[in-house]
């Protein structure tokens, strides 16, 4: 990503996008959009991404815009206005313009658009914005910034689900409503989600090998999460902390790693976040299921001896499974809710960040 402030000067009409009316197009790489997650910029000026919880944002003045978007597959968005949802887009396909706001009040808006389902869904290619008014400068960036590595519980994997019989599907995935996302809310943090489901520090979940090939501790050197290569450029952002939570996938269908092969694991995943973001705070959170992991971690926390490594366990029963559980039995808001409460004191503990006392949502 490269928390990517770009700039431009462009205003041209655009194609028909919506009834009625001249609309102006402005570059994705304009200074006034603001990009947070791992893209890559391509010659035309477009970015391509598709990590899960990419998200950009823009102030206009006018009352309908749109964002001109190419997929490989299909992809759903959560559209922002003036700090509430507004609606959900769908990229899919070759260029098009996809309507994100129209019939709003006149005047200045703020339009935040987030990826909300994972890389398996495709890569999207943004063109650039389409406003019906000029495109105004942008309201300062969060202070703070959080980087969640994850599995499907960061990517919010069937969050909108209604029952656990309920088969997963991408439209019931919404990453905002996982818990990444809300703890980040909580602190008025930025943030990125470096997280594919399924995925483990050590086995990724049904591997019939303890150590699976490709984990996590591989994919967060990608710049896009379903291809190896180009390697991700670590100057584009540096977080304030780290969050990593995985070990479900690690211990699924009857198998354990050994403490030998989460050591090994742990400490490549450990060293690279090390070499690229320096002496930031580290947070292991160990998930349900993957109790196992936390004496291993006490060993190789004992290990490294280094203070900015921290770990904490969410302990068996925080969730239940008559309203906490949506798709394929992952956590709904709900579910989500009780693991944010969980991590967020230990995050305001570790970095001196007040812990707001209203509702976590």
């Amino acid at each position: 990503m490269k928390r990517l402030f770009f700039a431009l000067a462009l205003c041209a009409a655009s194609g028909a996008c919506m009834a009625g009316g001249d609309m102006c197009f402005y570059e994705a790489r304009s200074d006034k959009i603001r990009f947070t997650g791992r893209a890559a910029e391509n010659g035309d000026g477009s970015l391509s991404f598709d990590w899960s919880g990419c998200h950009f944002t823009f102030r206009f003045d006018g009352s309908r815009c749109a964002m001109r978007a190419a997929d490989t597959g299909r992809n759903y968005y959560n559209v922002f206005v003036d700090g509430r949802l507004y609606g959900k887009a769908t990229v899919e396909g070759a260029s098009s313009c996809v309507p994100l706001a129209e019939g709003l009040a006149p005047g200045p808006h703020t339009v935040t658009v987030q990826k909300r389902t994972e890389a398996e869904q495709g890569r999207t290619t943004l063109y650039g914005i389409e406003a019906d008014g000029a495109l105004l400068d942008l309201p300062p960036a969060p202070s703070r910034l959080i980087e969640f590595i994850g599995d499907s519980h960061t990517c919010g994997y069937g969050t909108e689900g209604k029952t656990v019989s309920e088969p997963f599907t991408p439209e019931t995935e919404n990453c905002d409503l996982a818990w990444g996302c809300i703890v980040a809310r909580c602190f008025d943090a930025d943030y990125v989600l470096t997280a594919h489901s399924g995925q483990g520090v050590v086995r990724n979940w049904g591997d019939v090998k303890q150590t699976s090939d490709v984990t996590m501790r591989q994919r967060i050197l990608r710049t896009f999460d379903m291809t190896d290569s180009p390697r991700w450029d670590f100057r584009g952002y540096k977080p304030d902390i780290v969050v990593i939570k995985l070990g479900t996938n690690d211990c699924s269908t009857g198998i354990t790693p050994s403490e030998a092969a989460f050591g090994k694991a742990f400490r490549e995943l450990y060293g690279a976040l090390r070499e690229h973001y320096g002496s930031v705070p580290i947070l292991y959170v160990i998930p349900d299921g993957a109790e196992a992991f936390y004496p291993y971690m006490q060993s190789v926390m004992a290990g490294l001896e280094d203070d900015d490594l921290h770990c904490v366990m969410h302990f068996t029963g925080i969730t239940n499974q008559d309203g906490d559980l949506g798709a394929g039995y992952h956590p709904n808001h709900r579910g989500h809710r009780k693991f944010a409460a969980a991590v967020i004191p230990y995050i305001s503990t570790i970095m001196g960040w007040e812990m707001p006392m209203e509702v976590i949502q």
